[in-house]
């Protein structure tokens, strides 16, 4: 009796420490596990992007060389603001030298009768922002709505 406690004791603990136990399923990587840190931000305000571009120099410089992209997608009313050179040039500049992509809804864009022409050169324009969004979302990109 002695012999078979012994032997189921040994067989349990051989089979306990020699199996890979892990408490998470690894086999499964979540979309965020990336070598690069890419994040995108949705706005409907013009006037968010001055916090919205100082987290972007925040996580530039905490990621290092670990950021990634960084977007920031204006949809709403506020895209007519997008034309006006005296509110978005410093925001122009500020996210150029922080490698920030601004980005148009055009459905926006189309929906308050903004002229895309009048729209600056460093924005790019997108049909719709809102499933761009989701886009990027599904490609691992941290993303919040203001």
């Amino acid at each position: 009796m002695k012999r078979l406690m012994l032997g189921l004791l040994v067989l349990t603990l051989t089979t306990l420490f020699t199996h890979k136990l892990s408490a998470q399923d690894q086999s499964r990587v979540t979309p965020h596990h990336t070598e690069q840190n890419n994040y995108v931000v949705l706005t409907r305000k013009i006037p968010q992007l001055k916090p919205i571009l100082l987290t972007a120099e925040h996580f530039k410089q905490e990621d290092g060389a670990a950021f990634g992209d960084f977007r920031v997608i204006v949809c709403g009313q506020d895209v007519d603001q997008l034309t006006d050179a005296a509110t978005m040039d410093p925001f122009l500049k500020q996210a150029k030298a922080l490698g920030v992509k601004i980005v148009a809804c055009g459905f926006s864009l189309n929906k308050f009768g903004v002229d895309r022409a009048k729209v600056p050169a460093g924005v790019e324009i997108v049909e719709n922002g809102i499933q761009y969004n989701f886009t990027l979302q599904k490609k691992g990109y941290y993303s919040i709505s203001l």
